[in-house]
């Protein structure tokens, strides 16, 4: 099956995924949710890496991941290739992250937005659209070419 959007986060950043989740379905998107589970302490790693390469590999169009200030997740996300993550923390950086870097994963920070913030966020990232172009010709040198 092929998801519209992949979760993931960690402990700090569970209870606005769950927030989240449900702004989600209410736009009827289909989810994947790669945890965690609970607001136990773990790794962000442990549910980043899953995320990007269902991202990687068309199981999930885009995706949406969580920590405690976004930083972490974000940076481990973005180890991947072909991943695109972008920490946003307002609407329009969101915007701007589709719009202008064809982001394919919106990071949250969970600590720092609160749940109507995030839901802006989301609906920004979400009725954006890629604009190619210029664009497209900086995003194309993003993966390291040694």
């Amino acid at each position: 099956m092929k998801y519209d959007v992949g979760l993931a986060a960690d402990h700090a950043g569970f209870e606005l995924k769950e927030h989240v989740k449900h702004i989600l379905t209410d736009r009827k998107l289909t989810i994947k949710d790669f945890g965690t589970h609970s607001e136990i302490s773990c790794d962000y790693a442990d549910f980043a890496h899953p995320l990007a390469l269902a991202i990687e590999t068309g199981e999930c169009a885009c995706g949406i991941a969580f920590c405690g200030s976004g930083n972490g997740i974000n940076m481990t996300l973005n180890k991947h290739q072909h991943i695109r993550a972008a920490l946003c923390w307002m609407p329009e950086l969101a915007s701007l992250a589709k719009r202008h870097n064809d982001a394919n994963i919106l990071v949250l920070p969970g600590r720092f937005v609160t749940p109507y913030v995030a839901g802006l966020i989301v609906d920004a990232y979400f009725n954006a659209t890629f604009e190619g172009g210029r664009h497209q010709a900086r995003i194309d040198k993003i993966p390291c070419q040694l």
